[in-house]
């Protein structure tokens, strides 16, 4: 059984730099075809997607969050991270990490998820 287990801090400063580590038990994050993502949902809106790592490593970003978003992994530890820049109050939402297989859009795991509020 895969889980996905999402750390960091609640609490973000504007300005500053966002980082979550995803942390995986259960299967290796360099499997072949699975891709890493990261999600995240703001108050009272619908599911927005961040960006994925690949089991090789690549990464991919969404275009609307690319030139603040960048991903990173340990594969030694089977953790991924997430770090958004310059972050602003329209960044708090609960933060979730999953697992798609392909990529085909449909993720099989998920972590529970973690609020992140950015306020000063």
């Amino acid at each position: 059984q895969v889980q996905l287990q999402e750390s960091g801090p609640g609490l973000v400063k504007p300005s500053q730099t966002l980082s979550l580590t995803c942390t995986v038990s259960g299967g290796s994050i360099t499997t072949n075809r699975y891709y890493w993502m990261w999600i995240r949902q703001p108050p009272g809106k619908g599911l927005e997607w961040i960006g994925y790592i690949g089991a090789s490593g690549n990464t991919y970003y969404s275009p609307s969050l690319k030139s603040r978003t960048s991903i990173s992994r340990d594969t030694s530890k089977n953790q991924f991270t997430l770090h958004l820049s310059s972050v602003t109050p329209e960044d708090t939402a609960v933060y979730y990490c999953a697992r798609d297989f392909g990529p085909t859009g449909l993720y099989d795991y998920w972590g529970q998820g973690t609020q992140v509020t950015v306020s000063s």
